[in-house]
């Protein structure tokens, strides 16, 4: 190795170390660079890519190589350079893990003994000098300063951690719960950890790097090189599990990470967030100094190997140096492997010569990626070893078979995370030359697999740990751009193609949230894209037609099935106030036109469905009693009952009465009303308006139209059934029109002596006769019930009788289709013939009489009790006999009587009331 420069280039990290080992590679014709990651070497190899093209860039990893015909850069894991290829140059990243307890013999090797025939590069931190210098003759060293500041900033909560941090946890729970969290109140975040395969990595890595997502979690594989767009780095641990014990984080440990924040010329903060105590202030500051204890001892293992036998193998693995920088690594998994195969008989009987004990050697390095029991996975190697033996090569039914039972992409994210794992122990066996038959075949096949098995994770942890609307409206407004919003037919709402809300009326209903950050984010993007579909909707609502807007019996305005508005009570009953339900957000132009809409509409409304009442009520020509009937028939929204306006009604001489029946006002027995008034459309209006009126918390409802009774409601607000246009009497209330009809009816009755219902009162009442009973006690009658024998109603018809007919006749006079049993008539007598019929007894009916019961209340007293008019007293004592043959004689003695009401229907039954 005469005449190769030998370079150590150290420095903390974003010095451009890695950047400036690739620049010197690329100057030279070959060259070689060992990494410590499959994932940087993947970084490494696409950049020199783009640089050269693939056709002369090599990358061996230990279960990717990429090997072109004309290779000439190669790009490998440490543990994957090749031994002895003679290049031009040769570079090692981070060399300071020569003291690592797992890896560090690898380091230390290439260390010791990997050289480039021209030029040779370790590249790491400043804590290696002493030891390269010790190590390395004739060393050169090149000190690197990083190019941006790094500052301590404490300790932050993960709900206010900075956009563009990544959040370091050191297990895969640790991971997975911070993710969760930031999906909750982040948007989300993207996840790398060493165990993903490039593919799944680079994915979450573009998802971070483009804004897709504001935040990254990862593992301490960050600190290897990994160059992100990283402004803050946050531990959530300062512990960790090193695989054999947990144990604090080193502070050059710590700095190896934490120096991912601020590349290049950005300068970069770190701190601590969930469980982790505050940083140390000396080991903070020694982190921003980036001063830390040199290394002093190196790992080392004996790389000359034996291979005489299985027990001088294991001998020479673990022979041990006298070298003051040099410390025997602790057993590592392969030597442990070695062991446990070694046990085994038929491996033994085998591994008896130095071929088989290299091939043994080989088998016993594929590294356990299934992290399962050390049993198991000497089994696997038991088996590959045993077939490459016996066979040559790995049967190839049995590899297929443990290939096609992990390739399936269904399953959660730890299921196909284990599947990852164990398809990386195949690709490993295949990228082995000469251990598979068809061994080009089967690479092609198993990273077919691993990248199925990449897209399915990077799928699952995006869905898991991504809240894509959230994330894509934060970059939105971040970058202060208008964001585009559309409203479909069903009034669901997108923004930038994410639905965030339905859009009921003028109102936006937001789509659940998952955290109250989630919804300030969702209910800022979308007010903002709707702003303009706000005002498309109030011009076609201003210009919508009547029909398409209509009023609810609670008081609410509809456009559609939308909600818009409701009434509001105001001074005047027929001119009730509107309250617009708009966001907002909308503006103030948006809702004066929804509410100037509205108001349009109820005006129009109210017009139509009152114009009777409208008109009584400004009618200017009347004048005295009749105009002030005029306004108390307004105020009862043109129904009242005549109980309460008895009085009114006396005063009202014939003009003032003829001129209010002109306007359709009817002077009913217990009801004045306006009959047009009485149509559905107009009393639901009504009640709406008089519950206004009354200032109810929930309006009643109309009854349903087309019914003359309906049940009564014990908790019915006083008022309800009148402004409804029924009168409620006894268990139902009936509409004042049709009661107005029983009123007519009753008119003739005897109600002193006693009436029964006929039909028609039932027919047009629809009552049953009990019902029909119950009515007429609500209306002040007594009723009283009783039974009678029930009166048949026999139909006699002139019949002819066969039997005499015959008998009359002779046989020649007999007609031929004379009944069989007509026969003429013999000497003998005839037969007697008795016809039985059962005695039932007679048949029961009930009936009710009904009576002026003379105390109804005001409310519900008849003016007029529907008695036939006597022209005097009756002579005698007692009261007259209805129902009888026997006639009755009245004298009466002329007297001067009150003049009757000519309007009353009762006013003939009057004279009732005299007493004798």
């Amino acid at each position: 190795m005469t005449g190769s420069r030998i370079t150590a280039v150290l420095g903390p990290t974003n010095t451009g170390k890695t950047h400036y080992a690739i620049e010197r590679m690329l100057s030279y014709r070959t060259g070689v660079i060992g990494l410590p990651l499959r994932l940087l070497a993947r970084e490494v190899y696409d950049r020199i890519v783009a640089v050269r093209g693939p056709g002369v860039v090599a990358l061996i990893t230990g279960e990717e190589r990429i090997v072109p015909p004309r290779a000439a850069y190669w790009v490998c894991t440490v543990e994957a350079m090749p031994d002895g290829m003679g290049c031009d140059f040769l570079a090692v990243d981070e060399i300071q893990l020569c003291g690592d307890p797992e890896r560090g013999h690898v380091f230390t090797d290439r260390l010791l003994n990997a050289r480039g025939l021209h030029e040779t590069l370790f590249l790491g931190a400043e804590t290696m000098r002493d030891a390269i210098s010790a190590m390395v003759p004739d060393v050169h060293f090149m000190r690197r300063e990083r190019m941006s500041q790094l500052t301590y900033s404490g300790s932050k909560k993960i709900s206010r951690m900075p956009g563009r941090a990544a959040i370091v946890g050191f297990s895969v729970e640790n991971v997975y719960a911070i993710a969760e969290l930031l999906r909750r109140t982040k948007g989300g975040a993207a996840v790398v950890m060493g165990a993903l395969s490039p593919r799944t990595r680079n994915a979450q890595v573009e998802m971070y790097q483009n804004g897709d997502v504001d935040y990254l979690v990862a593992t301490d594989a960050i600190g290897m090189g990994l160059n992100l767009d990283i402004s803050h780095v946050a531990f959530s641990s300062l512990t960790k599990f090193d695989g054999r014990r947990m144990r604090h984080l080193q502070p050059d440990e710590l700095a190896q990470i934490a120096g991912r924040a601020g590349r290049h010329i950005d300068n970069g903060t770190f701190g601590v967030t969930g469980e982790a105590p505050p940083l140390d202030e000396g080991v903070a500051q020694a982190i921003c100094d980036h001063r830390f204890q040199p290394v002093k001892k190196l790992q080392w293992r004996n790389s000359r190997l034996q291979f005489g036998s299985v027990k001088r193998l294991i001998a020479t693995l673990e022979e041990r140096t006298d070298d003051f920088w040099l410390t025997r690594v602790r057993e590592s998994d392969d030597l442990a492997a070695l062991k446990a195969l070694a046990m085994d008989d038929e491996v033994a009987a085998r591994a008896t010569d130095g071929p088989s004990v290299k091939l043994l050697w080989d088998v016993c390095r594929i590294p356990d990626f299934r992290g399962i029991s050390k049993g198991e996975h000497a089994g696997l190697l038991t088996h590959i070893y045993n077939d490459l033996h016996q066979l040559g090569h790995v049967s190839a039914n049995w590899f297929g078979l443990q290939v096609r039972r992990i390739d399936r992409t269904d399953g959660d994210i730890d299921t196909l995370s284990k599947r990852l794992a164990y398809i990386r122990t195949w690709t490993y066996v295949a990228q082995r030359n000469g251990w598979l038959i068809d061994e080009s075949h089967w690479r092609d096949e198993t990273r077919a697999v691993e990248d199925r098995l990449s897209d399915a994770l990077h799928g699952a942890l995006t869905q898991r740990f991504v809240d894509r609307r959230t994330s894509i409206l934060l970059r939105r407004l971040k970058q202060k751009e208008s964001l585009l919003a559309d409203v479909n037919d069903k009034g669901e709402v997108t923004v930038e193609g994410e639905f965030v809300g339905r859009l009921e009326g003028f109102r936006f209903r937001m789509d659940k949230a998952g955290s109250p950050d989630e919804a300030k984010t969702l209910r800022q993007a979308s007010v903002q894209a709707l702003v303009p579909q706000f005002h498309l909707l109030a011009d076609r609502f201003y210009n919508a037609p009547d029909p398409e807007i209509d009023f609810t019996e609670q008081g609410g305005l509809m456009w559609g099935d939308q909600a818009v508005g409701k009434l509001v009570k105001s001074d005047d009953p027929f001119k009730p106030s509107i309250e617009a339900f708009v966001d907002d957000e909308a503006g103030p132009d948006v809702a004066a036109k929804v509410q100037r809409r509205l108001q349009h509409f109820i005006d129009r409304k109210i017009a139509a469905g009152f114009e009777p009442l409208l008109a009584l009520k400004n009618d200017e020509t009347l004048t005295g009693s009749a105009k002030g009937f005029a306004f108390r028939m307004a105020e009862g929204f043109g129904i009242i009952p005549r109980g309460e306006v008895a009085d009114d009604v006396k005063a009202l001489d014939q003009d003032a009465r003829g001129a209010l029946r002109k306007h359709g006002v009817r002077f009913g027995q217990f009801t004045i009303f306006m009959p047009l008034l009485l149509k559905p459309a107009p009393t639901r209006l009504r009640l709406v308006l008089w519950s206004l009126s009354k200032d109810l918390g929930e309006f009643p409802e109309s009854p349903p139209p087309g019914l003359v009774t309906v049940p009564t409601a014990k908790d019915s607000v006083p008022g309800y059934y009148a402004m409804a246009g029924y009168r409620a009497a006894g268990e139902r209330a009936i509409r004042i029109d049709m009661l107005e009809r029983l009123a007519d009816m009753l008119r003739d009755k005897d109600s002193r002596s006693g009436f029964e219902a006929n039909p028609d009162m039932l027919s047009i009442t629809g009552m049953t006769l009990e019902q029909f009973a119950d009515l007429m006690t609500g209306l002040g009658y007594k009723a009283e019930k009783g039974e009678r024998e029930k009166v048949k109603v026999v139909a006699v018809e002139a019949v002819a009788d066969p039997v005499v007919e015959a008998a009359e006749q002779t046989p020649a006079e007999i007609p031929a289709d004379a009944p069989a049993e007509v026969v003429p008539p013999t000497d003998e007598a005839p037969a007697e013939t008795t016809l039985e019929v059962p005695d039932t007894g007679p048949e029961m009916e009930v009936f009710y009489t009904f009576t002026w019961g003379g105390r109804a209340p005001r409310q519900s007293r008849p003016q007029g009790d529907g008695r036939p008019r006597s022209k005097g007293k009756p002579k005698g004592k007692g009261k007259p006999q209805g129902g009888g043959n026997k006639p009755q004689t009245f004298q009466a003695k002329p007297k001067r009587e009150k003049q009757i009401d000519p309007d009353n229907p009762f006013a003939a039954a009057l004279a009732g009331f005299k007493k004798d």
